[in-house]
């Protein structure tokens, strides 16, 4: 897709994943430098004119802070530069757990994130697999929210699974999982749970029947892997045939390698919003280069993106 009036930027972290997007479109990634000082601090260079070009910028704000940073700075050096628009390309927005207050003197991490990137000067975002799907509201400027069931419903699909059950470890992502259920015509399963303190989970229950089922297990995000390793453990004592687990973004911290291997998952299924460094055999990636390619394209053409949507 030769176009002109547009360029597709990259920071360092989301690089592999331009990359796809870039061959999707059919145009290179554009020519960005990030100068690196001793101390830690860096500078971004556009190293071709950008001016009345309608730019994208792929950067997901996973930890470390960097990479929001780097963002923050690549949309300060268009706006200065004089692109005619910005648009935020997050495919896995960053502190989206912190969403509201949910206890007291607490920040709202979402939201000074969304205050950070609009005082900036990003004119729209594209991201996918919000938190909570109202975090779209704390920007006033369009958001297209893209979800992963693009890519996974065809994939889970594609498994022929029998007596197919799907399940969510909490009660937190029911609105997915039931979403889901419905599309594949297959019961839904959930997980009750409670937590000592963040990452640690106290207890769990099944909601729903599991025995002889293949369960497929939905959530947005793995963190540290416990939760979704003791509700495959949960549905295995309960006479599941198999569990495997899908989820939006591959986060992965330690110990989660070591959980999912351990576990009884056959399988752990993500998309490539955040780039898997580590070593676990049952973890695997779908690229949603071509949603997000698709995304942009149309964006540029000023076409609707709702038929992109299965669900």
């Amino acid at each position: 897709m030769q176009n002109k009036q547009f360029l597709v930027f990259s920071g360092t972290k989301s690089r592999y994943l331009a990359e796809k997007i870039c061959a999707s479109l059919d145009c290179p990634l554009g020519n960005l430098v990030i100068t690196r000082f001793a101390d830690g601090e860096f500078s971004v260079s556009y190293e071709e004119s950008i001016r009345g070009r309608d730019v994208f910028l792929v950067q997901s704000t996973f930890p470390n802070a960097d990479n929001l940073m780097e963002l923050l700075l690549m949309v300060d050096a268009a706006k200065r530069a004089s692109a005619r628009t910005i648009n935020a390309v997050i495919p896995y927005f960053g502190w989206a757990r912190q969403d509201r207050k949910d206890r007291p003197r607490v920040a709202i991490g979402a939201k000074l994130v969304a205050d950070m990137l609009s005082v900036a000067g990003i004119h729209r975002l594209i991201t996918m697999d919000l938190h909570a799907d109202q975090e779209q509201g704390f920007f006033d400027i369009p958001v297209d929210h893209l979800y992963a069931s693009s890519v996974m419903l065809p994939y889970i699909q594609s498994l022929n699974l029998e007596n197919l059950v799907i399940a969510t470890p909490d009660v937190g992502g029911s609105k997915r999982a039931s979403t889901y259920s419905k599309f594949l015509q297959c019961p839904l399963v959930m997980c009750n749970k409670t937590r000592r303190r963040p990452n640690e989970v106290a207890t769990m229950q099944i909601i729903g029947e599991v025995q002889d089922a293949n369960v497929v297990l939905l959530d947005d995000i793995v963190d540290t892997g416990g939760t979704i390793t003791k509700a495959a453990q949960l549905m295995m004592e309960n006479g599941a045939k198999s569990v495997r687990a899908i989820a939006s973004h591959c986060i992965m911290s330690d110990p989660a390698d070591e959980r999912v291997e351990k576990s009884p998952l056959v399988e752990m299924v993500f998309t490539d919003s955040i780039p898997y460094r580590g070593k676990c055999a049952k973890v695997k990636q779908l690229s949603v280069a071509d949603l997000i390619a698709s995304t942009i394209s149309r964006v540029i053409n000023n076409e609707s993106i709702s038929d992109q949507y299965l669900i």
